[in-house]
């Protein structure tokens, strides 16, 4: 079975649905290559829990868990599949790895999971799962969890971390200072050490990259790309997917790992 991919997006806002920028359509081009992926796995920046929960639903409900958006976004749905035997799967990987995993039968799949595969799968074909991120996750620890995932990919599964390059809500509306920079100077220094390899300093990003907390005012946005470092393979290609800046200061870039070459990224 061929190897699948690793993958780290930056969902944005919900209406990223609809609205697909610059990162939507090479993401409907990373897609293409996953015509032989077995079922997706998420960790999502939008669930939370105490321990690990893996989501075992044979048949998830899209979550439309945000407020305040055009009720065209509430329409949508995202008709995937789950699938309790992969799931069982990604619970054995993870307990090999050390964890204690809680299964889910309940849960659907939150924006951070539909919203970006929308573009990557749209006719929602494969099973996607979902990984919670435990409530005390620190980034070693997140980079740890991607490592338990990481052989999984050897069996076709693809491993996805959905989060944000940059995610300082609290600036998004309000007059803005004039020095916004500053994301994508983070941005910047996140990419040169993604192309590096350079997992220690990505683990230990809120002492070294430059404005790391204002650009993660908490840390629940970064961690998924460290999950995603942590599937990596030692052989695997970099694509660095250029999402842009929505509202000035919310990076849309995102990371591909183990893609064919050619096209966008290195």
């Amino acid at each position: 079975m061929k190897k699948a991919p690793a993958l780290f997006v930056s969902h944005g806002a919900p209406t990223f649905a609809v609205e697909p920028g610059l990162l939507g359509p090479q993401l409907a081009q990373l897609g293409q290559q996953l015509s032989q992926v077995r079922a997706v796995v998420v960790v999502s920046a939008h669930w939370q829990t105490p321990g690990v929960q893996v989501t075992s639903t044979a048949s998830p409900e899209t979550i439309h868990d945000f407020g305040g958006f055009p009720p065209e976004l509430y329409r949508l749905q995202y008709p995937a599949a789950g699938s309790p035997a992969v799931a069982a799967l990604v619970a054995g990987a993870l307990d090999k790895a050390g964890y204690r995993v809680n299964f889910d039968e309940q849960r659907g799949l939150d924006h951070g999971v539909w919203v970006p595969l929308r573009y990557l799968i749209p006719d929602a074909h494969v099973p996607v799962l979902q990984v919670s991120m435990p409530q005390e996750l620190s980034a070693a620890g997140a980079f740890g969890l991607g490592q338990g995932l990481s052989g999984l990919r050897e069996q076709g599964v693809m491993v996805m971390g959905s989060g944000s390059l940059t995610h300082n809500l609290y600036e998004i509306g309000r007059k803005l200072p004039c020095d916004v920079a500053y994301a994508q100077g983070f941005v910047q220094w996140v990419r040169r050490r993604v192309e590096g390899r350079d997992f220690e300093a990505l683990t230990d990003y809120r002492r070294r990259a430059p404005s790391s907390e204002r650009a993660h005012p908490t840390e629940e946005h970064f961690l998924p790309l460290l999950v995603a470092l942590g599937a990596t393979h030692p052989d695997d290609t970099v694509r660095v997917i250029e999402g842009g800046m929505t509202y000035g200061i919310l990076s849309m870039e995102s990371y591909g790992f183990g893609f064919a070459a050619g096209g966008m990224g290195v």
